[in-house]
């Protein structure tokens, strides 16, 4: 990092000036999203393309700015002598508006489409390319190395703290080494496992004894969060602890420890990518309603897959209250289903969409019927508009909406602390 910014510095990418008064600040850089990887790789294990890893060793483009843009000082680095100070852009970073754009789902990937298909996407200074034609991402890779100072690390492998292992039958993705090193932050490589989550009467409650040291909580659920990337199981438990993170108590690090001591025990898990017999969009949504005691608020949780691959999920406190057990599903399944749209604006971009609808699955047939019918009840004429979109999506064609058993509703994980399956 220190060589990139002396980098930056030395081939005048910015001079420190005055911070002008009423002018936008930008600050880090926009990265592509965690379930724009989990779809690209997903793709490129159904259809079985190549995948190359690239490291630019300075984290900067050789376009000038003819705007003028102000960034903050990069943390760590703020001059001692200025340090209200910011930076005046004279090239262009990662991310800027200014900078070119190739896809509107996701700005920070890039894609060709001719013969063949090709992607591209960045993440601050390391790049993945994926494609359907191998000679075609070397030559790409040779006009990369003409243009910028950039290292070739063939085969993803190792990308940001995910480890990816290749075998006949697809992708794993895991995060093994990662998990590794928040155990030894927090002192507990030595702890002993267990095998939930959380006790099913573990509760997040705001009142308690202040915890020592804060900074080390959010550290460490920080951490957690970004564990979640192929860790689905333990979205609920994170979420749960992150609503605390401004006032974290004794008894929520002590619920926080229990989460590593899970993670301790299953420090090898992740996500598996197979080749599917058929890519369909497929989704899970459920709600458990009034589960906070102190606000009566819902959560809710989703999951989608691409193929059988599991590549979207979700876990979350509902921002409003529900009157009804059906409402809360409801206003679950609204928010399932703008991340399905999102899911195949990406994928109709990147020419990659099913034929397919996507279909919705619920385990509440209360639910279920207000999206597939337009009568008006007392129970969901207060609901807002917003989330009514659900029921037009349903009455287009370009949705289905179907019951699933409760046994069968994957997306549990995602709302509540589950005991242990039976042995």
């Amino acid at each position: 990092m220190e060589d990139e910014f002396q980098a930056l510095k030395s081939n005048n990418t910015w001079v420190l000036v005055p911070r002008p008064s009423g002018a936008n600040i930008v600050g880090s850089n926009p990265i592509v999203k965690a379930s724009t990887v989990r779809v690209v790789l997903s793709l490129a294990t159904i259809y079985r393309w190549s995948l190359c890893q690239l490291d630019v060793r300075n984290a900067f483009l050789n376009g000038n700015l003819t705007e003028t843009v102000y960034m903050e000082q990069a943390t760590g680095f703020i001059d001692a002598r200025f340090p209200t100070h910011v930076c005046r852009l004279q090239n262009a970073l990662y991310g800027l508006k200014q900078a070119p754009r190739a896809c509107q789902a996701d700005q920070s990937l890039y894609f060709k489409t001719t013969k063949s298909i090709t992607y591209l996407f960045v993440y601050v200074d390391d790049i993945i390319i994926i494609g359907s034609d191998s000679s075609l991402i070397k030559s790409f890779v040779t006009r990369l190395h003409k243009e910028f100072s950039i290292k070739d690390l063939g085969l993803l492998g190792y990308f940001l703290g995910l480890e990816v292992s290749h075998s006949n039958t697809g992708l794993f993705l895991s995060q093994a080494k990662y998990a590794h090193n928040i155990l030894a932050r927090a002192g507990m490589l030595n702890s002993k496992p267990v095998a939930t989550l959380l006790a099913t009467t573990d509760t997040f409650l705001s009142k308690g004894v202040s915890f020592h040291d804060p900074t080390l909580y959010r550290s460490l659920v920080g951490a957690l969060q970004y564990l979640t990337i192929t860790r689905p199981d333990i979205s609920y438990a994170v979420n749960q602890a992150s609503q605390h993170l401004q006032a974290p108590t004794t008894s929520h690090f002590q619920l926080v420890k229990r989460i590593l001591r899970y993670v301790k025990g299953t420090i090898t898990f992740g996500l598996t990518f197979s080749k599917p017999t058929s890519a369909t969009i497929v989704g899970y949504s459920n709600a458990d309603w009034a589960r906070c005691i102190e606000t009566r608020r819902s959560s809710y949780g989703y999951s989608i897959y691409l193929g059988g691959n599991l590549v979207s999920w979700s876990a979350k406190k509902q921002p409003t209250f529900s009157r009804s057990s059906c409402e809360s599903v409801y206003r679950a399944m609204a928010n399932t289903v703008a991340e399905i749209i999102w899911l195949t604006h990406l994928l109709r971009e990147l020419h990659a969409l099913p034929a397919a609808r996507p279909t919705l699955l619920c385990d509440s047939k209360s639910a279920i019927f207000l999206t597939q019918n337009p009568v008006s009840y007392k129970r969901a004429k207060h609901i807002d508009i917003d989330y009514h979109f659900v029921r037009e999506l349903f009455s287009f064609g370009c949705l289905y909406t179907k019951f699933v058993p409760f046994n069968l509703q994957v997306a549990d994980i995602f709302t509540k602390s589950l005991s242990r399956p039976p042995l």
